[in-house]
């Protein structure tokens, strides 16, 4: 990589790079603690194995490494290191980690964990990732912690729950004559479904989430966890690809239209958009989706800000109501109405959510009181007759597939996703671009052709349904469930967007919204970012793009290796194809386009292209 890092991320700081560890046709690479991508002859076993230690809010606490030993030979490697959590109160859990793999096909991730003092923690111990790609609805053998073994399947469209409970291993095919087996020891182990969360893997971790959380774990007792995974069968290898091949780009045929482009606006960054109008004309945007928020403050002034713009700015308009179900419904709903007739504030749609559903449930968990929401519907129809009426979820997947709204009320279902919940390292947030397409499909499947909608989903966190607040990240750094991320100002986010859109591209969207306009979730940039306040953002680039693909008709495309490039293509009535490249890596891609009737091109890290 030889871009300035600075232009790439929105900050000078570069992940480390990782270190390869091989035995045979064995490898993973070590990163921060933990293993990530575990290969057998180039084939992807397991997405990751790390030690986790999560805070009461479901942070991710990052304990720096010491005494760290790294040794390979032929045939094995291994590592040793110890670690320190430091809590709040000055609580402290020290852990010492041990690592060996073997050309033989196995490889063992063992920890001690010793809290110096009482440590409250949500979650400590391993989580296991299978990926998704090539897995997902393919045949498993679960071994349960009572003995019983169940041939089973891993979910095809995305599970709600916990897939499998009280696990101790679990077995599945690498490749025709390859099985991998991986074995949990040290507590009681299950598995969620974190495509839930748009991360593309399946998640085996400790402990079950029907035990209480946040607990303690008492100071000096000491917790050892070991991760055995044991690869056998054919030991024939064959050949990977090396990653410099050129990435081959086909186009099928033409389908539905694209989606109509949202920028979502906050009633505090309206008169910052209402003095760049000529710049929002030049994003083009199709939709407004006017966020509003009675139980944060938000009334009349705030209608009338959204009302300003509105009359401004010829597009569509969505206002994303959160009720309060605090009283009747509707009065409520009637207030809002009135509020929106004074305000001025031309509408085409409202979405309504109740407040408590921007909180997640977990397994086990008391469902919290709320009116059912055919009422809140019919009390949101009966206050704004004669506009569409939307309502699902205004956080994640996660909490759609798990309550289930009743569709038949609504004129279109709505949520929105966010890539860094469980993890925010680079590569984490461009995988999770593969969990999209099984979210469409079993969006897809739950509520059949009902008109869609996505968003706004952001690298960064707008909103925290699994604790109390989002995490600030005043310094800049990547950080899960930051409520700011310094790539959003980079072209990472650019490459981002521009796959986020292929991804979900064949579900038949009726609109996508992946950004503000100003602000930190905006296309503009702010202050301490690598262009000057107010110019335009990469991600400007990305959203016009597909602000005017918009529209067109879908034209189905694909790549040779989608965890490099992705790509998306619209044909207008007149036969004209445009198609926009992301590469999804921070390497040089060579990419072929013949399919387009062009030559080969260079790909820049992160860079997206418009082609036609």
């Amino acid at each position: 990589m030889t871009a300035d890092p600075f232009f790439l991320y929105g900050t000078r700081s570069v992940e480390a790079e990782p270190v390869r560890l091989s035995a045979g046709a064995l490898s993973a690479d070590f990163v921060n603690g933990n293993l990530r991508t575990i290969r057998h002859g180039g084939v992807e076993v397991l997405r990751a194995i790390a030690y986790i230690v999560r805070d009461r809010d479901w942070g991710t606490f990052e304990p720096a490494l010491a005494d760290l030993v790294i040794e390979q030979s032929d045939g094995r490697f291994s590592v040793r290191y110890s670690a320190r959590c430091e809590g709040p109160g000055g609580s402290r859990l020290g852990f010492r980690a041990t690592i060996e793999g073997s050309a033989d096909g196995r490889l063992g991730f063992d920890v001690r964990a010793l809290p110096e003092t009482d440590f409250e923690t949500n979650r400590c111990g391993f989580s296991i990732l299978h990926p998704t790609a090539g897995l997902a609805g393919s045949p498993v053998k679960v071994e349960h912690t009572d003995g019983s073994v169940v041939d089973t399947k891993l979910p095809l469209l995305i599970d709600p729950w916990q897939p499998f409970k009280d696990m101790r291993a679990i077995t599945h095919q690498v490749r025709p004559g390859v099985s991998a087996e991986c074995r949990m020891e040290g507590d009681i182990f299950e598995m969620e479904d974190q495509r839930n969360w748009s991360d593309a893997s399946y998640k085996t971790y400790v402990r079950p989430l029907a035990l209480p959380w946040p607990y303690v774990l008492p100071a000096g007792q000491t917790n050892r966890q070991t991760i055995t995974l044991r690869i056998t069968g054919d030991p024939k290898v064959t050949a990977a690809t090396t990653g410099a091949e050129p990435v081959l780009v086909e186009l099928g045929k033409a389908g539905a239209k694209l989606p109509d482009v949202g920028v979502v606006i906050y009633p505090e960054d309206v008169e910052a958009a209402l003095a760049k109008l000529p710049l929002l004309s030049k994003l083009g945007p199709q939709h407004l989706l006017l966020h509003y928020d009675p139980t944060r403050g938000h009334g009349l002034d705030a209608l009338r800000a959204h009302g300003k713009l509105a009359a401004a700015f010829p597009a569509a308009t969505t206002l994303e109501c959160v009720v309060a179900c605090a009283g009747d419904l509707d009065s409520e709903l009637s207030d809002i109405a009135e509020m929106v007739r004074q305000a001025g504030l031309r509408l085409d749609a409202i979405a309504v959510s109740p407040l408590v559903d921007r909180q997640s449930t977990p397994p086990g968990s008391v469902w919290p009181a709320c009116p059912p929401l055919e009422a809140v519907y019919a009390a949101a129809r009966r206050a704004f007759p004669g506009i569409r009426l939307g309502g699902g979820m205004f956080s994640y997947f996660t909490e759609l597939n798990r309550k289930r709204v009743p569709a038949g009320a609504l004129d279109f279902v709505t949520h929105c996703t966010c890539p860094i919940v469980h993890a925010a390292d680079d590569l984490s947030v461009m995988q999770s671009l593969e969990a999209l397409p099984f979210i469409a499909q079993s969006t897809r499947a739950i509520y059949g052709a009902r008109p869609y909608r996505i968003g706004p989903s952001t690298i960064a966190m707008r909103q925290n349904p699994y604790g109390g607040a989002t995490k600030d990240n005043f310094h800049g750094q990547r950080i899960a469930m930051a409520n700011h991320d310094p790539r959003h100002a980079g072209q990472f986010a650019a490459a981002w967007t521009i796959g986020y859109a292929a991804r979900v591209a064949p579900a038949g969207l009726e609109m996508l919204t992946l950004s503000s306009f100003t602000g930190p979730f905006g296309v503009l940039a702010q202050s301490r970012e690598p262009i000057a306040e107010g110019s335009l953002r990469p991600i400007f680039q990305a959203i016009r793009g597909l602000c005017e693909l918009a529209g067109l008709a879908h034209v189905a495309t694909k790549t040779s290796d989608e965890t490099r490039v992705l790509a998306m293509a619209g044909r207008s009535a007149s036969g004209k194809t445009v198609m926009w490249l992301a590469n999804l890596t921070a390497d040089n891609v060579p990419v072929d386009v013949s399919a387009l009737g062009q030559g080969d091109l260079m790909m820049s890290p992160y860079a997206i292209v418009r082609i036609g």
